[in-house]
Protein backbone atom coordinates (compact mmCIF):
# COMPACT_ATOMS: atom_id res chain seq x y z
CA UNK A 1 0.00 0.00 0.00
CA UNK A 2 1.00 3.56 -0.26
CA UNK A 3 0.86 6.33 2.10
CA UNK A 4 -2.54 7.22 1.30
CA UNK A 5 -4.25 4.27 2.77
CA UNK A 6 -7.86 4.77 3.61
CA UNK A 7 -9.82 3.47 6.53
CA UNK A 8 -13.31 2.62 4.74
CA UNK A 9 -14.20 -0.62 5.09
CA UNK A 10 -13.82 -2.92 2.08
CA UNK A 11 -16.57 -3.83 -0.66
CA UNK A 12 -16.40 -7.41 -0.16
CA UNK A 13 -18.69 -8.93 2.48
CA UNK A 14 -18.38 -11.72 4.08
CA UNK A 15 -20.32 -13.82 6.90
CA UNK A 16 -17.47 -13.47 9.66
CA UNK A 17 -20.15 -15.81 12.17
CA UNK A 18 -19.15 -18.65 10.24
CA UNK A 19 -15.48 -18.05 10.30
CA UNK A 20 -13.39 -21.18 9.55
CA UNK A 21 -9.78 -21.68 10.30
CA UNK A 22 -8.61 -25.04 8.16
CA UNK A 23 -5.88 -27.09 9.69
CA UNK A 24 -2.45 -27.06 8.45
CA UNK A 25 -1.85 -31.07 8.24
CA UNK A 26 -2.45 -33.52 10.49
CA UNK A 27 0.21 -32.25 12.76
CA UNK A 28 -2.34 -29.59 13.75
CA UNK A 29 -5.37 -31.25 13.73
CA UNK A 30 -4.03 -33.80 16.59
CA UNK A 31 -2.71 -30.35 17.95
CA UNK A 32 -5.90 -29.12 18.43
CA UNK A 33 -7.61 -32.00 19.92
CA UNK A 34 -5.40 -32.27 22.91
CA UNK A 35 -6.23 -28.79 23.75
CA UNK A 36 -4.16 -27.01 26.19
CA UNK A 37 -1.45 -29.79 26.18
CA UNK A 38 -0.32 -29.05 23.26
CA UNK A 39 1.32 -25.83 24.13
CA UNK A 40 4.56 -27.22 25.84
CA UNK A 41 5.55 -29.57 23.05
CA UNK A 42 5.59 -27.20 20.41
CA UNK A 43 7.99 -25.50 20.88
CA UNK A 44 10.66 -27.14 22.83
CA UNK A 45 12.78 -25.08 25.56
CA UNK A 46 10.12 -22.10 24.70
CA UNK A 47 7.31 -22.43 26.52
CA UNK A 48 9.47 -22.24 29.99
CA UNK A 49 9.99 -19.09 29.34
CA UNK A 50 6.25 -17.88 28.09
CA UNK A 51 5.23 -17.05 31.35
CA UNK A 52 7.80 -14.90 32.38
CA UNK A 53 7.81 -12.87 28.91
CA UNK A 54 4.13 -12.37 29.29
CA UNK A 55 3.84 -11.15 33.23
CA UNK A 56 4.95 -7.98 32.65
CA UNK A 57 2.38 -7.52 30.31
CA UNK A 58 -0.17 -8.29 33.19
CA UNK A 59 0.28 -5.35 35.32
CA UNK A 60 -3.13 -2.82 36.62
CA UNK A 61 -2.23 -0.75 33.66
CA UNK A 62 -2.47 -3.02 30.91
CA UNK A 63 -5.29 -4.93 32.77
CA UNK A 64 -8.07 -2.29 32.48
CA UNK A 65 -6.97 -0.48 29.23
CA UNK A 66 -8.59 -1.30 25.98
CA UNK A 67 -6.19 -2.53 23.04
CA UNK A 68 -6.98 -0.05 20.47
CA UNK A 69 -8.36 -1.43 17.23
CA UNK A 70 -7.36 -0.23 13.66
CA UNK A 71 -8.87 -1.37 10.07
CA UNK A 72 -7.89 -4.97 8.89
CA UNK A 73 -6.58 -4.01 5.80
CA UNK A 74 -6.76 -4.87 2.51
CA UNK A 75 -4.65 -7.87 2.99
CA UNK A 76 -6.53 -10.08 5.50
CA UNK A 77 -7.19 -14.06 4.19
CA UNK A 78 -9.58 -15.96 6.35
CA UNK A 79 -9.75 -19.70 6.49
CA UNK A 80 -5.82 -19.61 6.93
CA UNK A 81 -3.83 -21.75 8.21
CA UNK A 82 -3.94 -23.07 11.65
CA UNK A 83 0.23 -23.04 13.35
CA UNK A 84 2.11 -21.65 15.60
CA UNK A 85 5.06 -21.25 13.15
CA UNK A 86 4.13 -19.43 10.31
CA UNK A 87 8.25 -19.08 8.96
CA UNK A 88 8.38 -21.29 6.08
CA UNK A 89 10.74 -20.72 3.71
CA UNK A 90 11.14 -17.19 4.79
CA UNK A 91 14.60 -15.02 4.93
CA UNK A 92 14.58 -12.92 8.29
CA UNK A 93 15.68 -12.31 11.61
CA UNK A 94 13.80 -15.14 14.32
CA UNK A 95 10.53 -13.51 15.99
CA UNK A 96 9.38 -15.29 18.88
CA UNK A 97 5.45 -13.38 19.00
CA UNK A 98 4.18 -13.84 22.76
CA UNK A 99 0.82 -12.56 22.91
CA UNK A 100 -1.69 -12.35 26.14
CA UNK A 101 -5.33 -11.57 25.74
CA UNK A 102 -7.39 -10.65 28.72
CA UNK A 103 -10.59 -9.58 29.37
CA UNK A 104 -10.34 -5.81 30.13
CA UNK A 105 -13.27 -5.76 32.06
CA UNK A 106 -12.55 -7.92 34.28
CA UNK A 107 -8.58 -8.68 33.83
CA UNK A 108 -9.05 -12.20 33.37
CA UNK A 109 -7.22 -14.27 30.33
CA UNK A 110 -9.49 -15.62 27.09
CA UNK A 111 -8.84 -19.32 27.09
CA UNK A 112 -9.59 -20.95 23.84
CA UNK A 113 -9.38 -17.52 21.71
CA UNK A 114 -8.30 -17.66 18.12
CA UNK A 115 -5.77 -15.58 17.37
CA UNK A 116 -4.73 -14.05 13.78
CA UNK A 117 -1.62 -13.14 12.77
CA UNK A 118 -0.15 -12.04 9.09
CA UNK A 119 2.66 -10.09 8.01
CA UNK A 120 4.87 -9.06 5.05
CA UNK A 121 8.09 -10.63 4.43
CA UNK A 122 11.69 -8.62 5.30
CA UNK A 123 11.13 -7.20 1.66
CA UNK A 124 7.91 -5.78 2.02
CA UNK A 125 6.15 -8.33 0.72
CA UNK A 126 2.63 -10.21 1.39
CA UNK A 127 2.06 -13.92 1.09
CA UNK A 128 -0.86 -13.98 -1.67
CA UNK A 129 -0.37 -10.83 -2.76
CA UNK A 130 3.44 -10.74 -4.38
CA UNK A 131 2.27 -9.44 -7.22
CA UNK A 132 1.81 -6.33 -5.71
CA UNK A 133 4.95 -5.76 -4.93
CA UNK A 134 6.48 -4.07 -1.99
CA UNK A 135 4.45 -0.90 -1.59
CA UNK A 136 5.84 0.63 -4.55
CA UNK A 137 9.18 1.83 -3.60
CA UNK A 138 11.14 -0.96 -5.29
CA UNK A 139 11.58 -2.90 -2.29
CA UNK A 140 14.51 -5.81 -2.41
CA UNK A 141 16.26 -3.75 -5.21
CA UNK A 142 19.66 -4.38 -3.39
CA UNK A 143 21.54 -1.18 -2.55
CA UNK A 144 21.83 0.49 0.65
CA UNK A 145 19.92 0.22 3.99
CA UNK A 146 18.31 2.95 5.23
CA UNK A 147 19.77 5.16 8.05
CA UNK A 148 18.64 7.77 10.58
CA UNK A 149 15.17 8.84 10.44
CA UNK A 150 13.52 9.21 6.69
CA UNK A 151 12.42 12.31 5.72
CA UNK A 152 8.79 12.63 5.87
CA UNK A 153 5.88 10.94 4.33
CA UNK A 154 5.56 10.13 0.59
CA UNK A 155 3.84 13.01 -1.72
CA UNK A 156 1.65 12.67 -4.37
CA UNK A 157 -1.75 11.44 -4.95
CA UNK A 158 -1.95 7.70 -6.00
CA UNK A 159 -3.49 6.57 -8.93
CA UNK A 160 -4.32 2.71 -9.99
CA UNK A 161 -4.40 -0.11 -7.64
CA UNK A 162 -2.83 -0.14 -4.40
CA UNK A 163 0.66 -1.44 -4.15
CA UNK A 164 1.57 -4.41 -2.44
CA UNK A 165 2.12 -4.41 1.17
CA UNK A 166 -1.15 -4.55 3.46
CA UNK A 167 -1.90 -1.38 4.64
CA UNK A 168 -3.85 -0.16 7.51
CA UNK A 169 -6.55 0.76 6.06
CA UNK A 170 -8.72 0.29 2.39
CA UNK A 171 -11.04 -2.33 0.60
CA UNK A 172 -10.31 -5.80 0.47
CA UNK A 173 -8.07 -7.13 -2.21
CA UNK A 174 -8.75 -10.73 -3.38
CA UNK A 175 -5.97 -12.86 -3.44
CA UNK A 176 -3.28 -12.81 -6.09
CA UNK A 177 -1.32 -16.57 -5.19
CA UNK A 178 -1.18 -19.26 -3.33
CA UNK A 179 1.45 -18.63 -0.99
CA UNK A 180 0.68 -18.56 2.52
CA UNK A 181 3.70 -17.99 4.41
CA UNK A 182 3.84 -15.40 7.60
CA UNK A 183 0.36 -15.95 8.51
CA UNK A 184 -1.44 -18.28 10.75
CA UNK A 185 -4.05 -18.65 13.23
CA UNK A 186 -3.43 -20.49 16.76
CA UNK A 187 -5.45 -20.87 19.88
CA UNK A 188 -5.00 -19.26 23.19
CA UNK A 189 -4.21 -20.92 26.19
CA UNK A 190 -5.57 -21.58 29.85
CA UNK A 191 -3.66 -18.33 30.95
CA UNK A 192 -4.59 -16.41 27.53
CA UNK A 193 -1.38 -17.10 26.33
CA UNK A 194 -0.29 -17.72 22.28
CA UNK A 195 2.96 -18.22 21.18
CA UNK A 196 4.15 -17.76 17.44
CA UNK A 197 7.24 -18.38 15.78
CA UNK A 198 7.71 -16.09 12.67
CA UNK A 199 10.42 -13.51 11.43
CA UNK A 200 10.88 -9.60 12.44
CA UNK A 201 8.71 -7.98 9.47
CA UNK A 202 9.90 -5.30 7.08
CA UNK A 203 8.95 -2.23 5.54
CA UNK A 204 6.93 -0.80 2.48
CA UNK A 205 6.40 2.72 1.38
CA UNK A 206 3.54 4.33 3.72
CA UNK A 207 3.84 2.34 6.58
CA UNK A 208 6.52 1.99 9.69
CA UNK A 209 7.07 -1.99 10.16
CA UNK A 210 4.00 -4.26 12.04
CA UNK A 211 2.19 -6.99 12.02
CA UNK A 212 -1.96 -7.60 11.85
CA UNK A 213 -3.92 -9.48 14.32
CA UNK A 214 -7.62 -10.94 14.96
CA UNK A 215 -9.21 -12.26 18.18
CA UNK A 216 -12.12 -14.18 17.46
CA UNK A 217 -14.00 -15.58 20.39
CA UNK A 218 -17.15 -18.15 21.19
CA UNK A 219 -16.05 -20.04 18.34
CA UNK A 220 -16.02 -24.17 17.99
CA UNK A 221 -12.75 -25.57 17.27
CA UNK A 222 -12.97 -28.91 16.06
CA UNK A 223 -10.69 -31.57 13.71
CA UNK A 224 -10.94 -29.43 10.87
CA UNK A 225 -10.22 -25.95 12.50
CA UNK A 226 -12.36 -23.56 14.15
CA UNK A 227 -15.96 -22.33 13.14
CA UNK A 228 -17.91 -19.67 14.23
CA UNK A 229 -17.73 -17.24 16.43
CA UNK A 230 -17.37 -12.98 16.86
CA UNK A 231 -14.69 -11.03 15.91
CA UNK A 232 -13.82 -8.93 18.98
CA UNK A 233 -10.57 -7.30 18.37
CA UNK A 234 -8.71 -6.25 15.13
CA UNK A 235 -5.64 -4.21 15.75
CA UNK A 236 -1.75 -4.04 14.84
CA UNK A 237 1.52 -4.52 16.45
CA UNK A 238 4.51 -2.04 16.19
CA UNK A 239 7.80 -1.97 16.73
CA UNK A 240 9.92 0.99 18.24
CA UNK A 241 12.05 2.88 16.01
CA UNK A 242 15.54 1.69 17.44
CA UNK A 243 14.89 -1.76 16.79
CA UNK A 244 14.13 -1.45 13.36
CA UNK A 245 17.08 0.84 12.78
CA UNK A 246 19.34 -2.34 13.87
CA UNK A 247 17.54 -4.92 11.54
CA UNK A 248 18.37 -2.57 8.59
CA UNK A 249 21.79 -3.31 8.70
CA UNK A 250 21.33 -7.32 8.37
CA UNK A 251 20.34 -8.92 5.60
CA UNK A 252 18.02 -8.92 3.75
CA UNK A 253 16.46 -6.35 5.24
CA UNK A 254 19.41 -4.26 4.24
CA UNK A 255 18.75 -4.76 0.71
CA UNK A 256 15.42 -3.07 1.25
CA UNK A 257 15.51 -0.13 -0.60
CA UNK A 258 12.06 1.06 0.27
CA UNK A 259 11.77 4.62 1.84
CA UNK A 260 10.81 3.51 5.41
CA UNK A 261 8.04 5.64 7.28
CA UNK A 262 8.77 6.05 10.92
CA UNK A 263 6.53 4.92 13.99
CA UNK A 264 5.75 8.77 15.11
CA UNK A 265 4.91 9.51 11.48
CA UNK A 266 2.68 6.40 10.75
CA UNK A 267 -0.98 7.27 9.78
CA UNK A 268 -2.24 4.09 11.78
CA UNK A 269 -0.09 4.26 14.95
CA UNK A 270 -2.59 5.81 17.52
CA UNK A 271 0.80 6.79 18.97
CA UNK A 272 -0.20 5.50 23.29
CA UNK A 273 2.26 2.84 23.59
CA UNK A 274 1.09 -0.15 24.56
CA UNK A 275 -2.18 0.40 24.41
CA UNK A 276 -2.03 1.24 21.06
CA UNK A 277 -0.11 -2.34 20.23
CA UNK A 278 3.60 -1.27 20.68
CA UNK A 279 4.77 -4.53 21.59
CA UNK A 280 7.86 -5.08 24.36
CA UNK A 281 11.30 -6.31 22.52
CA UNK A 282 14.26 -8.32 24.11
CA UNK A 283 16.77 -9.13 22.36
CA UNK A 284 21.34 -9.04 22.67
CA UNK A 285 21.99 -5.66 21.69
CA UNK A 286 24.70 -5.22 18.89
CA UNK A 287 23.01 -8.89 17.77
CA UNK A 288 19.73 -8.38 17.00
CA UNK A 289 20.16 -10.94 13.82
CA UNK A 290 20.23 -14.00 16.95
CA UNK A 291 16.44 -13.06 17.44
CA UNK A 292 14.12 -11.14 18.82
CA UNK A 293 11.29 -11.76 21.39
CA UNK A 294 8.12 -9.46 21.19
CA UNK A 295 5.52 -9.92 23.83
CA UNK A 296 2.11 -8.02 24.40
CA UNK A 297 -1.10 -8.32 26.65
CA UNK A 298 -3.79 -7.62 24.52
CA UNK A 299 -6.96 -6.22 26.31
CA UNK A 300 -10.22 -6.97 24.79
CA UNK A 301 -14.04 -6.73 25.17
CA UNK A 302 -15.36 -10.28 24.16
CA UNK A 303 -18.74 -8.90 23.80
CA UNK A 304 -18.01 -6.38 20.96
CA UNK A 305 -17.52 -6.74 17.73
CA UNK A 306 -14.31 -5.31 15.96
CA UNK A 307 -13.69 -6.89 12.75
CA UNK A 308 -12.04 -4.02 11.38
CA UNK A 309 -14.12 -3.21 8.31
CA UNK A 310 -16.14 -0.25 9.19
CA UNK A 311 -13.19 2.02 8.95
CA UNK A 312 -13.09 3.09 12.92
CA UNK A 313 -9.92 3.45 14.55
CA UNK A 314 -10.16 3.64 18.43
CA UNK A 315 -10.25 6.75 20.34
CA UNK A 316 -6.23 8.10 21.26
CA UNK A 317 -5.67 7.85 17.55
CA UNK A 318 -4.89 10.70 15.60
CA UNK A 319 -7.16 12.13 13.14
CA UNK A 320 -4.51 11.48 10.49
CA UNK A 321 -5.38 7.77 11.47
CA UNK A 322 -8.79 7.72 11.58
CA UNK A 323 -8.87 9.43 7.84
CA UNK A 324 -5.91 7.76 6.28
Amino acid sequence: MTGQETAQGPKHKRDLTRRKVVAAGAGAVVAVGVGGAFAAGAFAGEETTAGKGNTAGTSGEACYKLTSETTEGPYYIDADKLRRDVTEDQEGIPLTLRLRVIDSDTCKPLANAAVDIWHCNALGVYSGYESMGSGGGGGGGGGTPPSGAPSGMPTGTPTGAPPGGGGGGGGHEEPTDDERYLRGTWRTDKKGEVVFRTVFPGWYQGRCVHIHTKVHVNGTWTDAGYEGGTTCHTGQLFFDEASVLATAEVAPYSTNTTTRTTLDDDTIYPGNGTEGGLLKLKYKKGAIAKGVTATLTMGVDPEATQDGTGGSVQPGASATASAG
